[in-house]
């Protein structure tokens, strides 16, 4: 922390709504916890006839409520963004069912409980920081105003401290220069102590009034969902590309050349050979097409012996000489084997295309609960994986729909090494 820092943090924007938040604090928590309290007492009490049940589910909906109030309040004043937690959902219509759903909800109880549990805190908070606040701008500026007081003595002053015997004025120089000090010191820790208590606000309105972990798992894996799809579907048009334009293509030229040959078998043999071998040479090519579309999609080498196989195997049609190293106790799941194996793939098709690199190695082995894969180059580096469209972001998207982490370390002129890490999981 610079000093320059500490010397612009108590008149700083942010140190200014911090305080501002705590100081509105109090009295916003008052009218939580009165109105909270109070709802649920009272709903608690008539349970034992129906209208318990409306009362209850009126202040969870006032509470969730109360927790939009906060949450907006924290993203204007303390920059904090928190999700809305997720709405609530009865399972048929009508009054009764919404209330129902409304008395099940784990998020409208959390509203409840932070509209209990906020006021002790909002007490402690408002307290400590307007004591730091006063006191330190009050003892700052202290030479502007200390004359406002009687002069009981020669001179004007604060009267600090009096009995029978003895009373103390703060009104010499040495006493007003050093109450000025003090004051100077409760100023510039005036912020940090707000900002500490601004941070269990955050924590609070994170924990209680944010989506639980379940709904923000339940999100991240819709988005996970929709990731795999589209990227299912890019691989579908991948493929009936490939096999339109390439292996489809050559099968109708090389059934128009074998009509032509037949037709010229009895005139022309001579002819009709040369085109029957031309055609033999394009079913060569057409067969190592759709060898190559069939071992993009799952080549039978993982399937037979394992991704250790696999991955030499794809090494070998590098175009740079690729050191394999595959430390695994044993085969992880097809799935797991099939996106390692696409990865490792991509991963060498980019140095093959784009790094300049004269040698590259992978490597594979197993790390507690995660299999990890590390493909490095030798190349001229500057590698991202930032910015959509590109290659490398397009395995990141993928990797983490599967709950990988894909890391990429490409410093200009130094190589580029990147590390997959995903979820193991046994056969």
């Amino acid at each position: 922390m610079g000093f320059g820092r500490a010397l612009r943090a108590p008149v700083e924007g942010r140190t200014w709504r911090e305080f501002g938040y705590l100081v509105l604090g109090l009295p916003l928590s008052l009218l939580y916890f009165s109105l909270a309290i109070t709802g649920v007492s009272l709903g608690a009490g008539l349970l034992v006839t129906f209208l318990g049940i409306p009362v209850l589910a009126g202040v969870l909906a006032m509470c969730r409520g109360f927790g939009r109030v906060e949450r907006g309040r924290a993203r204007a004043m303390l920059g904090v963004d928190i999700a809305e937690p997720a709405p609530i959902r009865a399972e048929k219509r009508g009054p009764l069912a919404t209330m129902g759903a409304l008395l099940k909800s784990g998020s409208a109880w959390r509203h409840a409980l932070y509209s209990v549990i906020h006021l002790p805190w909002a007490i402690f908070a408002f307290t400590l920081a307007l004591v730091f606040w006063a006191y330190g701008w009050a003892f700052l500026l202290y030479p502007l105003w200390f004359w406002v007081f009687p002069a009981y003595t020669d001179r004007p002053g604060l009267q600090l401290f009096q009995n029978d015997d003895y009373t103390f004025y703060l009104d010499s120089p040495a006493e007003i220069a050093l109450a000025c000090l003090v004051g100077l010191a409760f100023t510039l820790a005036t912020p940090w102590v707000v900002r500490a208590l601004t941070t269990v606000d955050r924590v609070l309105i994170a924990g209680l009034l944010g989506p639980s972990r379940l709904d923000h798992r339940v999100t991240e894996l819709e988005s996970d969902r929709g990731v795999v799809v589209d990227t299912a579907a890019a691989d579908l048009r991948r493929i009936e590309r490939d096999l339109h334009d390439g292996a489809q293509a050559r099968l109708v030229a090389l059934a128009m050349d074998l009509g032509l040959a037949k037709e010229k078998l009895a005139e022309d043999p001579q002819a009709a050979a040369r085109m029957v071998d031309e055609a033999h040479g394009e079913v060569k090519v057409a067969l190592q097409e759709l060898r190559d579309l069939a071992r993009g999609i799952h080549p039978a080498v993982l399937t037979d012996r394992g991704l250790d196989a696999a991955l030499s195997s794809v090494a070998s049609r590098c175009a740079v000489p690729v050191r394999v190293s595959a430390d695994l106790p044993d085969r992880p799941a097809s799935a797991v084997e099939g996106i390692a194996y696409f990865t490792v793939s991509e991963l060498l098709q980019n140095i093959s295309k784009h790094s300049g690199a004269r040698t590259a190695s992978v490597d594979v082995w197993k790390s507690g609960d995660r299999l990890l894969i590390q493909v490095a180059d030798d190349g001229r580096g500057g590698a991202s994986s930032e910015g959509a469209g590109t290659g490398l972001a397009g395995l990141t998207e993928r990797l983490d729909a599967v709950d990988g982490v894909l890391v990429v370390d490409s410093p200009a002129g130094g190589g580029t090494t990147v590390t997959a890490e995903l979820p193991w999981r046994s056969r």
